[in-house]
């Protein structure tokens, strides 16, 4: 069961949309060999706004996440594609549907 996750909020610099986009889309394949995060959602929630939500069952999948390979390819392209920083949120999850 999914206990906890992160939101991440990012705002793209103007221009930059799909290039955030299309980073959104290349941190799937990467997402996909952390075996701790069981779900991950790259999102799109207005023209220049998009998100992270990805869900983990304890402390130790969260913490690998945040030190793995989508993480630093996000704080590394911070500059270039937000007009802020990333906004990361830690949160408990209290109820979810996951196939399986």
């Amino acid at each position: 069961m999914v206990k906890l996750a992160l939101y991440v909020r990012l705002e793209a610099r103007p221009g930059k949309e799909q290039e955030v986009e299309a980073f959104l889309l290349g941190g799937l394949p990467l997402v996909e060999e952390e075996p701790g995060t069981v779900a991950w959602f790259g999102l799109k929630l207005g023209p220049s706004t998009f998100g992270i939500f990805d869900a983990f069952a304890d402390e130790g999948g969260r913490d690998a996440h945040l030190s793995g390979k989508v993480a630093a390819a996000l704080m590394a392209k911070a500059g270039e594609l937000f007009a802020s920083p990333p906004s990361i949120e830690k949160v408990d999850v209290l109820a979810a549907k996951l196939p399986g």
